[in-house]
């Protein structure tokens, strides 16, 4: 991962020496950092706006695997699933703090790789690194990231408020970060066996990029309030499209209605899957890290949406009593469950 013939130890520049180093060419950006690293705490203005903050915790060994997820990558992925959150709130990202708890085995060089990767999602998405800590770890690689960001009382979108009739609507197209997982796995399970044996993922970018650098959907955020669309009820989809729809209705108290063949799944995340002896449908409800917005909407902005090419209407809410369901494309109807993530699962 870091191949540089001379490697720094970190032991000699110590933690504020690291701090300093990796942060000493950061210019905040944002209108509402007022004061980023550099004092005790940072101080952010947000001007009678509602302030929204999300933390994540990624660890080695179990969020992410260093034997193919390079750590620029990662750096990026580690900002980008945490800003995911102040995104499916309906708000704007603003700022970030990065943690990191490395071992011994890391030398500067590998953390000036993550960083890398830490400031481009930084760029690219418009929001200030404001803080974070370092410490040792003897557990691997450790990362915290919270994410800060505001949006008016008014636009303030929760998973609890959809209601019966609404839209079901989804970004993009999913399943395919699971589908590039698998892909990945399997290749390194080649290359153990066989080290003469290089990765073979020619033809497979698009699916290799949604498991290594996903990207936060921002955009549609932009998209909505362009049509003039508030969303009755969103979240993001982190752990697979069923968990995250029985997280609106449970929350909601609602129902639902999900329709197979409206659910978006590239090609190549289909012919993969396959080629897995995978079924798609189930990659995309169940395989979690697409990292796409779903959410709710009224019937009436129907016509609003209808011709955006990354949003499609997948379903429709309906009452507690009707039940969460999944209508195959065969016309049958199954109960839907959640069978993606869970982080406690041994």
């Amino acid at each position: 991962m870091f191949d540089n013939k001379e490697k720094t130890e970190i032991v000699s520049l110590g933690e504020f020496g690291l701090i300093s180093h990796l942060t000493k060419n950061i210019v905040l950006l944002d209108k509402t950092s007022v004061k980023g690293i550099g004092d005790d705490a940072a101080v952010m203005d947000f001007a009678g706006k509602k302030t929204l903050i999300s933390t994540d915790l990624l660890l080695e060994g179990v969020h992410f695997d260093l034997a193919y997820v390079p750590l620029k990558h990662l750096g990026f992925k580690a900002v980008q699933v945490n800003l995911s959150d102040i995104y499916a709130m309906n708000g704007t990202a603003s700022q970030v703090t990065f943690s990191l708890g490395i071992s011994s085995k890391f030398p500067l060089e590998a953390v000036e790789e993550l960083y890398e990767g830490v400031l481009l999602a930084c760029r690219q998405y418009k929001v200030d690194l404001i803080g974070g800590d370092t410490s040792s770890s003897k557990q691997g690689l450790v990362i915290s990231v919270t994410s800060i960001g505001y949006a008016d009382e008014a636009d303030v979108v929760y998973r609890n408020t959809a209601e019966e009739g609404d839209l079901i609507c989804v970004s993009g197209d999913l399943g395919g970060a699971y589908v590039g997982l698998q892909l990945l796995e399997r290749e390194k399970q080649v290359y153990l066996s066989n080290t003469n044996i290089q990765p073979d993922l020619e033809g497979k970018d698009y699916i290799v990029e949604r498991q290594l650098k996903p990207e936060a959907r921002g955009d549609i955020i932009s998209i909505l309030k362009e049509l003039k669309v508030k969303p009755t009820s969103m979240i993001d989809v982190s752990d697979g499209l069923a968990s995250e729809m029985l997280h609106i209705c449970t929350q909601s108290n609602k129902g639902c209605t999900i329709y197979e063949d409206k659910i978006p799944i590239d090609p190549m995340t289909y012919e993969t899957a396959r080629e897995f002896g995978l079924d798609p449908t189930v990659c995309a409800l169940n395989g979690g890290e697409d990292y796409e917005l779903l959410f709710t909407i009224k019937q009436a902005d129907y016509e609003k949406i209808r011709y955006d090419a990354d949003i499609t209407i997948i379903g429709h809410i309906t009452e507690p009593a009707a039940g969460c369901n999944l209508v195959s494309k065969s016309g049958k109807v199954h109960e839907l469950k959640a069978q993606g993530w869970n982080a406690f699962n041994k």
